[in-house]
């Protein structure tokens, strides 16, 4: 008796395992760019 009880233990997780999860959809938040100036030329030695 107990080997059936076993046995249908593993055959229902076996069954569980193989279920397909619920994709969640991924949803894409873009990351604000922070705002910066740009760099000024300041000659070969920066003296400028």
């Amino acid at each position: 008796m107990s080997k059936k009880i076993i046995l249908s233990l593993v055959l229902v997780s076996a069954f569980a395992a193989c279920q397909r999860q619920a994709a969640e959809p991924e949803v894409y938040v873009p990351a604000p760019n922070p705002v910066t100036t740009e760099p000024v030329y300041q000659g070969k030695y920066g003296a400028n």
